[in-house]
C-alpha cells in the first residue's frame, strides 16, 4: 500500500521546486488578486455538457396535460376507503403507564 504524502511534505516539495526554478533564472510574475487565465474571464457552460450548444425546448402542452391527467387519476383511485380492520389500542392509567391492550374497529 502506497503512503500518501503529508501536507508538510507537499509544502516542502513545492518550496524546493520553486527555489530550483528561481535558481535556474526563472522569474515569478505578479498577478492581481481575482485574475483568471480564462479568455473572457468566465467558464463556458456548454463545454461541461459534452460540448453541445444549448438546445431550445419545444413546448408540448398536450403531452403535459395528458401526463397530469394520468397522475390525477392515479391519486383519485388511491383515496378509496380501505376495508376496516380492527386495530390495537393501548389503554393507559392516570400516570401514563400502559394497563392493557384492546382491539377496536373504527
Amino acid at each position: 500500500m502506497n503512503k500518501r504524502p503529508t501536507k508538510a511534505e507537499t509544502r516542502e516539495e513545492l518550496e524546493r521546486k520553486t527555489q530550483e526554478f528561481l535558481n535556474k533564472g526563472g522569474t515569478v510574475k505578479e498577478v492581481d488578486s481575482g485574475a483568471t487565465g480564462l479568455e473572457d474571464g468566465a467558464y463556458h457552460r456548454n463545454s461541461f455538457v459534452f460540448g453541445h450548444p444549448k438546445q431550445e425546448r419545444t413546448p408540448v402542452p398536450e403531452a403535459l396535460n395528458a401526463i397530469d391527467a394520468r397522475r390525477r387519476s392515479k391519486t383519485e383511485k388511491a383515496t378509496l376507503p380501505h376495508s376496516k380492520r380492527p386495530r390495537k389500542k393501548i389503554i393507559y392509567d392516570d400516570f401514563g403507564e400502559p394497563v392493557r391492550e384492546i382491539w377496536v374497529e373504527e
